[in-house]
């Protein structure tokens, strides 16, 4: 997240939009014992604005290891550059199914997603299975 001042009114529309779970690995804010975090999609080094357009609700996890990356490469043999999911212009189940608490790739921007926002660490999946089975997630 960026030094810059996010209003009450923007972080309401903010978390009211994303319905209080992360937009990233959909985790509800209720069942972590952190604050979420107001994410910048693009990040501000990227250009990106705090605009409505550009925010994104994130656990903590996901975006502290986002920080501010905007894409990588899919694998060490590729040059291809493939952007991370973007929750303003992607739809969650079109790139991701889960799996037994594993969030599991549809397509390449899913598996860099994955892969960088290290969401599929074993904690991680053991949780979001929990919440599964609890019938919250």
């Amino acid at each position: 997240m960026s030094r810059h001042h996010i209003s009450n009114d923007l972080r309401q529309k903010v978390v009211k939009r994303a319905n209080f779970c992360c937009e990233y690995c959909l985790v509800p804010e209720a069942f972590l014992a952190t604050v979420f975090h107001i994410e910048h999609i693009r990040s501000i080094k990227h250009g990106g604005k705090t605009l409505l357009n550009n925010l994104a609700y994130a656990c903590p996890h996901c975006n502290q290891n986002k920080g501010s990356d905007v894409a990588t490469f899919l694998n060490d043999e590729s040059d291809e550059l493939i952007r991370f999911f973007n929750p303003r212009i992607d739809v969650w189940h079109e790139h991701f199914e889960i799996n037994e608490g594993e969030i599991v790739p549809k397509t390449n921007l899913a598996k860099v997603t994955i892969r960088i926002l290290n969401i599929n660490q074993i904690d991680r999946i053991i949780f979001r299975k929990a919440l599964m089975d609890a019938g919250v997630y």
